[in-house]
């Protein structure tokens, strides 16, 4: 069992395009490459929903995110994403210039950095490691 598993993309449900659009490109800086709608019958048959939806798709040729712009009516959970930033001070500073407020939390002598986006989707933010 050598197989290599690569995570090809992350989807995240957001209620607001111009706000994912502000999250994923002026915060994580993660460039938005295409858009697509999947119809009502392909959103029924791959997620039980009935209803068509729009996918707004940003990479930057490491990590892909696809965002599902639809009302977001999520119950607090364990979920969240992990990402590698290089700096986190400039990413705080960006946070904050678009209103996002980080929530830095102590463990074991750490401080481990958090935000959620303008839909409440947790993310974990970690300075990678040169």
């Amino acid at each position: 069992m050598g197989e290599e598993i690569l995570l090809n993309h992350v989807a995240v449900q957001c209620s607001n395009k111009e706000k994912a659009d502000i999250f994923f490109t002026k915060i994580l800086g993660v460039p938005k490459v295409k858009n697509f709608t999947i119809s009502e019958g392909l959103s029924e048959s791959i997620f039980g929903i009935n209803s068509s939806v729009e996918i707004e798709v940003y990479d930057n040729g490491k990590t892909r995110f696809e965002v599902f712009i639809g009302q977001n009516n999520r119950m607090p959970s364990y979920e969240h994403i992990c990402v590698e930033i290089e700096d986190k001070k400039e990413f705080i500073d960006r946070c904050k210039k678009y209103g996002i407020e980080p929530v830095i939390v102590k463990r074991e002598g750490k401080d481990l950095l958090f935000v959620r986006d303008f839909s409440n989707n947790l993310y974990e933010i970690k300075e990678r490691k040169n």
